[in-house]
């Protein structure tokens, strides 16, 4: 807090800051002018460190096959760098990204010296790929990230949505309970919460699989959900960087849209201590602090740039995409928190379905992509979820009259 109010009285008087490094991190004692930095718009929304309970996450960990699908992402990748600490017999990184893929395999080996990375070649929609996976590797523990995010894209794409999102955890879930794997942890997001998007809905229809089929199994289905992460492929903060080495403007969609926002770093701590102390069947929600007005972070970064709104460089608005909301939530308004050993995390109480109904649900569901009919699968979404109402979307026409 006291670096922030230092920093921004800074910016106010156009005094221009520069990040050193800890002491401990000097060369030889000696501060090199290499490991001098530009404050980046990051170094304003940290918080403090999240505490972890080590020894909790290392005897669920230690030892073991872990299996992390969307492994080249921006959360999969920074899950398997996190998970080699507590020394895994075997990671396996399952991506359809090949460049991605051997990229980390390369960073893994070369500076993290960790040799027990297999990479895999697969789609998660692909049954009989994801069996052999299964078959050839016996992963006792699974980190499902695999998934469509980009809000936009997906209102345009609701098939492939579903293809990805639904029928795909549910092959990796499936699997897991087939192969007696010990824990399934499904990475979600805050825009499952009360859907107004194609690609929420379907993040919430995943959420509903998973947390229906842990009734009465061994394998323990965990599922988390956290809001937008900094620097992740495809988020604000990368986008304005490029506009701002372009000259402007920065688009922003709407002047009082807000996020929550966590670092990668933070975001996969939280979901290895969720993973590691939940006992299956929980929604796990972050702490994600207070929300940020994206319009304040485009100004901040002007000037972190040393540049001056309105002088040098723009902010135009370009209007609310397909699906957007201009405030997520954390928590559906029927919904009630409880607390959990950690005060970052906290469990939802959500209203549970019967697994055979669900099973049958999505079972239309995906039969209907062979059609295309994008039509009938938005209102069949809209069925299993009822709270899913589309915003600034084609598909508002679906929605039932308040």
């Amino acid at each position: 807090a006291k670096k922030e109010a230092i920093i921004e009285r800074c910016l106010t008087h156009q005094v221009h800051v520069l990040n050193v490094p800890a002491v401990s991190s000097w060369i030889n004692g000696e501060l090199s002018f290499s490991q001098i930095r530009n404050i980046r718009i990051e170094d304003l929304l940290e918080r403090e460190p999240i505490q972890l309970d080590l020894e909790l996450i290392r005897k669920e960990l230690t030892g073991k096959v872990i299996l992390v699908t969307g492994g080249a992402g921006s959360i999969g990748s920074e899950i398997v760098r996190q998970l080699i600490p507590f020394q895994p017999k075997k990671v396996i990184a399952l991506d359809q990204a090949e460049s991605a893929l051997y990229d980390l395999e390369l960073q893994i080996q070369e500076r993290y010296k960790f040799h027990n990375l297999e990479t895999v070649i697969a789609d998660v929609r692909q049954a009989d790929r994801m069996h052999r996976v299964f078959e050839a590797f016996r992963p006792e523990v699974i980190f499902h990230a695999a998934a469509y995010k980009h809000v936009p894209v997906m209102e345009n794409n609701p098939s492939e949505a579903i293809l990805t999102n639904v029928h795909g955890t549910r092959i990796v879930a499936d699997l897991a309970l087939e192969f007696q794997a010990e824990k399934f942890i499904l990475i979600s997001t805050d825009k499952a919460v009360n859907p107004t998007n194609i690609m929420g809905a379907t993040k919430r229809i995943a959420e509903i699989y998973c947390q229906s089929l842990e009734k009465n199994t061994a394998t323990r289905f965990i599922t988390t959900r956290f809001g937008n992460v900094l620097d992740s492929n495809g988020s604000v903060i990368p986008r304005f960087k490029k506009q701002i080495e372009d000259g402007g403007p920065l688009t922003v969609t709407h002047p009082e849209i807000t996020r929550f926002f966590m670092t990668i770093p933070e975001a996969c701590q939280l979901v290895l201590e969720a993973g590691s102390s939940g006992k299956g069947g929980e929604i796990y929600i972050f702490n994600m602090g207070r929300s940020v007005r994206i319009l304040d972070l485009a100004k901040k970064m002007i000037r972190l740039a040393g540049l001056e709104e309105g002088k040098d460089i723009q902010i135009t608005f370009s209007g609310l995409r397909p699906g957007e909301k201009i405030y997520e939530e954390l928590l559906a308004d029927a919904e009630t928190t409880l607390p959990t050993h950690h005060n970052k995390i906290l469990i939802a109480k959500v209203r549970e379905y019967d697994f055979k109904i669900i099973e049958k649900e999505i079972d239309e569901l995906i039969g209907m992509f062979k059609d295309q009919r994008n039509d009938r699968i938005v209102t069949k979404m809209k069925s299993i979820v009822p709270e899913y109402v589309s915003a600034n979307s084609i598909y508002s026409s679906l929605d039932q009259p308040a």
